[in-house]
């Protein structure tokens, strides 16, 4: 499968970017993932002052072998915690919620939470809500697998992206369970952000679909962006598939059948969106621009520039803080701000889904980049460093200080 559109040559030339760079990158990517079958297939879009100067897409759709098209549809998994961010974030500045609140005031059900694997501990300070933005909660993932707590969410299926619980019950099967640490002693990739779903639906009395619709998806202009998948949008759902321990892969998700239609009893504001590339670089330049986008404001200026700010306690890089096996970022060097990870070198902010799928932002140079491929986990290729750094060759003219 070939690849499919090029580098806007002179879109580029405007922008201060090396067109040619643009498109060995493009063909890189493609040669070394793609066409070999490393991937099923790409489409990355970079844009520059928020207009498009590179779109480029290849591979099959489908096991059944439909190619890649421009408005395909994607599981974007955690691609979804920063619009739950911004959710919780548009709360804090109607004065409803504060990130020094502690979480039992909307989920008193936290209020007694033990630490360590035998329950024997006791949180020395109260979880906060920027706790949960940031993941320093003491909450886990079971696909974490390092230690018993991580198995007992494992066991009780508390990873699910289609949870069989609805809001409460998935809240009170966590207040169950022992906590890793105390609140903000260490960081963990976790659950935290779909906990933090549930407290936007407490503050807002809407459930998260409904929130995220009438004060995020409609404003912003994101037609394709949604928990449960529409019928009628059904024949552009891409497939998902699985890395096997032989290096081949198998499907995970077939789009015409996928997990994504079933009705949803909660919807995980740390993994359950659907999305397309067009309606991502929609909130990705909403984010760029400060909060606004064609008159439509979401958050100030001010309440973005500390969303990307590094909130990691005492400053910290993810290396020294980091209990975690599994992220969506590297470690060294890295911090972690309020629903983004930020390069502590660069200032760009960024983060990805577990099926490969990766987002940047780079407020000094004005830079999107968007990636959408759906490969499962997302710890095997090291794609996002490739083409972070080769976009960021591309660079011809600076508009870093």
């Amino acid at each position: 499968m070939e690849l499919t559109g090029r580098v806007d040559a002179e879109a580029a030339q405007a922008a201060g970017m090396d067109a040619g760079k643009l498109q060995a990158l493009a063909d890189i990517l493609h040669d070394r993932y793609v066409a070999p079958g490393k991937l099923p297939h790409m489409h990355l879009l970079v844009s520059r002052d928020e207009q498009p100067i590179m779109s480029v897409h290849s591979g099959i759709a489908r096991a059944t072998g439909e190619p890649l098209a421009e408005d395909a549809l994607y599981r974007i998994a955690s691609m979804t915690k920063p619009v739950t961010s911004v959710a919780f974030m548009m709360l804090v500045e109607q004065g409803l919620v504060a990130l020094d609140d502690p979480v039992t005031k909307i989920l008193p059900e936290f209020a007694d939470l033990a630490v360590g694997a035998d329950g024997s501990g006791r949180m020395r300070r109260p979880m906060l809500m920027i706790d949960l933005l940031r993941h320093t909660s003491g909450l886990t993932y079971g696909l974490q697998r390092q230690t018993a707590i991580d198995a007992r969410y494992r066991d009780l299926g508390l990873d699910e992206f289609q949870q069989k619980r609805g809001s409460d019950e998935f809240i009170a099967a966590l207040a169950a369970l022992p906590l890793e640490f105390s609140p903000g002693e260490r960081w963990n990739y976790s659950v935290s952000t779909d906990v933090l779903g549930v407290v936007v639906e407490r503050l807002g009395g809407l459930d998260l679909e409904r929130c995220f619709q009438e004060r995020i998806f409609d404003p912003l202009g994101m037609p394709d962006t949604f928990f449960e998948l529409p019928e009628d949008r059904v024949e552009r759902m891409t497939d998902a598939w699985q890395w096997g321990p032989d290096g081949t892969l198998s499907l995970y998700d077939r789009g015409a059948r996928s997990g994504w239609r079933r009705p949803l009893r909660l919807r995980s504001g740390g993994g359950g969106l659907i999305s397309s590339v067009a309606d991502y670089h929609r909130f990705a330049r909403m984010l760029l621009r400060g909060g606004e986008l064609d008159g439509a404001r979401l958050l100030k200026p001010e309440t973005v520039a500390a969303m990307h700010a590094n909130h990691l306690p005492g400053g910290a890089d993810l290396s020294s803080l980091s209990s975690s096996m599994f992220s969506e970022a590297d470690y060294a060097g890295v911090g972690f701000g309020l629903g983004f990870a930020t390069d502590l070198r660069t200032r760009e902010y960024y983060w990805g889904g577990v099926f490969s799928t990766f987002f940047f932002i780079d407020p000094a140079e004005r830079l999107i980049g968007i990636f959408m491929t759906q490969h499962f986990p997302s710890s095997i290729h090291p794609v996002r460093r490739e083409l972070r750094q080769g976009i960021r060759n591309a660079i011809i003219e600076s508009r870093a200080d």
